[in-house]
């Protein structure tokens, strides 16, 4: 929740060109609902892409406050994030709605960025991998090899959001490739050694470098770190080798 439609609208101003060189990564925002339309605009014809911070799996209906898949069709967005932990616990999404969410974003043609992860008492119960296969598996319920092929994942470790504290990146690793194996069983190898899994959780310049070095984590999804120009343009052109 930050950023008005001109504060939005200039960051992407200066992201544009940075995005533009970046040939290693794609570069996706995700500004407020108020902001999206005007950004998507922005962002037309640049290597930014725009996603959406959630969406109702309605098309329309009596769903005071929510924003439908349409509507985001409508302003020219082309990704949406679904499942963040923050709608999770601070609105009590359930896997069920998130699996409604994801079905209704790929018929819509949106690209699903969908978010896993574990809160601190969960991983101090050594539940991670039960809540991480909880979340997966119910999350991505009845979709096909085809559908999956076309989501995104983002693990984020809730203990790690917005707390400064980061999970090592041998921790990182272990959920990402557990996550992956999961992608094996449900949908098969090829879709599990191509889906993209993304690492969220106070990911900074000075450890994404660590946090990329590990083969099985495949980029950033950006919190704090995306609000300011310099730091998610060093994050944006960091190369890992």
């Amino acid at each position: 929740m930050y950023k008005t439609i001109s504060e939005a609208l200039h960051f992407i101003e200066m992201i544009k060109p940075v995005a533009a060189q970046a040939e290693h990564c794609e570069v996706v925002v995700a500004p407020a609902f108020t902001a999206l339309a005007d950004a998507a605009e922005a962002a037309t014809g640049s290597k930014v892409a725009v996603a959406a911070q959630d969406m109702h799996w309605d098309k329309e209906g009596a769903h005071t406050g929510d924003v439908s898949w349409a509507m985001l069709v409508d302003t020219g967005c082309t990704h949406v994030i679904i499942g963040h932990s923050e709608r999770r616990h601070d609105h009590g999404e359930t896997d069920e709605q998130v699996n409604k969410k994801v079905k209704a974003a790929l018929a819509a043609g949106l690209t699903p960025i969908v978010c896993v992860g574990e809160t601190l008492a969960e991983r101090e119960k050594g539940e991670t991998e039960k809540i991480l296969a909880r979340q997966f598996v119910d999350g991505l319920a009845g979709l096909t090899p085809a559908d999956f092929s076309r989501i995104i994942i983002a693990y984020e470790p809730v203990w790690a959001i917005g707390t400064g504290r980061t999970a090592t990146p041998q921790m990182a690793a272990e959920a990402h490739r557990f996550i992956r194996s999961l992608a094996r069983r449900q949908f098969g190898e090829g879709e599990a050694d191509g889906v993209r899994i993304l690492y969220g959780g106070s990911v900074k310049p000075d450890n994404v470098g660590a946090l990329m070095a590990q083969e099985e984590i495949d980029g950033a999804l950006v919190g704090g770190a995306s609000l300011k120009v310099d730091s998610f343009t060093a994050l944006v052109n960091y190369q890992g080798h």
